[in-house]
Formats: structure tokens, C-alpha cells, sequence
């Protein structure tokens, strides 16, 4: 039997969650007092962290002065097909990797993990020179081929060990009932893969919908361009900032990825408890 932790361990617990429970929110609890403040308050020498006089006016400068509104619409469109893809691309590809132990799985295991430490600058220039043969350069779809093989190392590595976590005797009892090996994937495997795929989903919707770098270097028709490229453009020239209005575009910025986060949460837990059922 399990012995129950103290009174004081609880409560030092309890006290560490809330610190760091604090230390996560106070960012976005300021970034959304800021984007209410008017012009006035942002310039006072010790600003207060509520607004006196709270005003709409910054978020009404994100969106017309930037076309925030449709560079959103540009990256939810980008970062939904980024996700839906690479589930789509590394669901197959992580069960043949953990289901046949083969030598050259295992190189590509090492190749996945390698990949990711390559940084970004030392990408963009080949990845510019291959989407230009593919006339791929400043369109959406180029931008989104990009966050799929980009995302694919790590998400197919991720996967692959939720596939392993599959005891095989299920897949072995489909396969005496008569189902085959696509069924068997289908029925079986993928409903106790929910919390994976969950987790996959919004490992590539985060990833696409917040990545800068790419967005920037790839697309250069302002009617293209991601909600990250458009809140750059809140800093000036001269590099003087436009606080408010960045704050509020920021604010809004954060909120989809908190929808799509709180949407798909309920799925990753009854997929836990569906998983332990089944297994």
C-alpha cells in the first residue's frame, strides 16, 4: 500500500504548484491589462497593473492598422493543415518504426533525433532554394509543406513510442478474428492512440501557428503573411514600440491556441481513460 505523503509535503507541493502556477500566468495577466491601457498609462513612470480607464482602442489599431484579422485567418489556415498532415503523414510511418525492428528503423530513429538539432538558419537558405524550383515561394501551401517536414522528426518519434505502449497481444487478437493489418491499425490501434495523436495535434498547431522565422523569410506579399510576421510590424523602424497595440494583437494571437488546447484536452483525457480500459 501506497503511504500518503505529510501534511507539510502536501502543502509545500501545493505551494510550489501555485508559484509556478503564477509564474506562467502573470506574462499573459499583464499582456492582457496592457492591451485595455491607453496611451497615457502605458508612458506613466510606474504604471499601475489594472487600467483606470480601460479602452478598446488598441485592439480597434491591431486590426486596422495591420490586418490582423486576416493574417489570423492565414495562420489558422497554415497551422490546421500543418497538424492534420503530419498526424496523417507520421500516424503510419511511427507504427511501422515501433511495430518492425528493423536495422535501418533504428538509423531512422537516431536521424529523427539528430534533425532537430539542426537551427534554422542553417535550413532556410536550401529550403528557399528547393520551394523556388517548386514554385512554392510566397504561397501558403510552400509555407505549410515547410511545418510538416519540420514538425514530422519530432512528431513521428513522439508517436511511435505511444504506438510501443500498445501491447501487442490486441493487435495479435485482431488478427485471429480475421481483421488484417490496415483494420487492425484503424480499429484497434488508433482509439488507444488518442492521447498520442492529441498530443501530436497540438505539438504541430502550436509549432505552426507561433514559428516566425520561415513565415518571414518565405513570404514576402503582406496579404500573405501570418499573425506572427503582422505583430512584428508593431515595432517600428527605429525600434520604437507600439505597446498597446501590441498587446492587444499579441492577446488575441494566444487565444487560439488556448481554444484548440481547451477543445482537445477533454479528448487527451478521455483517451487516457480509454486507454486504460482497453489495455
Amino acid at each position: 500500500m501506497k503511504k500518503r505523503s505529510s501534511p507539510m509535503v502536501r502543502t509545500l507541493q501545493y505551494l510550489a504548484l501555485t508559484g509556478y502556477l503564477v509564474f506562467l500566468g502573470f506574462p499573459l495577466l499583464w499582456m492582457f491589462s496592457t492591451a485595455f491601457k491607453s496611451s497615457g498609462e502605458l508612458v506613466q513612470l510606474h504604471p499601475s497593473l489594472w487600467p483606470s480607464h480601460p479602452t478598446l482602442h488598441n485592439f480597434v489599431t491591431a486590426f486596422t492598422s495591420q490586418g490582423l484579422a486576416h493574417s489570423a485567418w492565414n495562420s489558422l489556415q497554415v497551422s490546421v493543415a500543418s497538424a492534420v498532415l503530419t498526424v496523417a503523414v507520421s500516424l503510419p510511418a511511427a507504427y511501422a518504426l515501433a511495430r518492425f525492428r528493423t536495422r535501418l528503423g533504428t538509423v531512422a530513429i537516431g536521424w529523427v533525433l539528430l534533425s532537430q538539432l539542426f537551427p534554422f538558419i542553417l535550413l532556410v537558405i536550401p529550403v528557399f532554394l528547393i520551394l523556388k524550383r517548386l514554385a512554392l515561394v510566397n504561397t501558403l501551401p510552400g509555407l505549410i509543406l515547410v511545418y510538416v517536414v519540420w514538425s514530422l522528426p519530432f512528431a513521428l518519434w513522439m508517436l511511435q513510442g505511444f504506438v510501443r505502449s500498445i501491447p501487442r497481444d490486441l493487435e495479435e487478437a485482431a488478427s485471429m478474428d480475421g481483421a488484417t493489418r490496415f483494420q487492425t491499425l484503424r480499429r484497434v490501434v488508433v482509439p488507444l492512440l488518442a492521447p498520442g495523436i492529441v498530443a501530436t495535434t497540438l505539438f504541430a498547431f502550436v509549432s505552426a501557428w507561433n514559428e516566425f522565422f520561415f513565415a518571414l523569410v518565405l513570404l514576402q506579399d503582406p496579404e500573405k503573411a501570418t499573425v506572427s510576421v503582422t505583430l512584428a510590424r508593431f515595432v517600428g523602424i527605429q525600434g520604437v514600440v507600439r505597446l498597446g497595440p501590441l498587446a492587444a494583437g499579441a492577446f488575441l494571437a494566444t487565444l487560439p491556441s488556448l481554444i484548440v488546447f481547451g477543445i482537445l484536452q477533454r479528448k487527451l483525457t478521455s483517451g487516457l481513460m480509454a486507454g486504460a480500459v482497453k489495455g
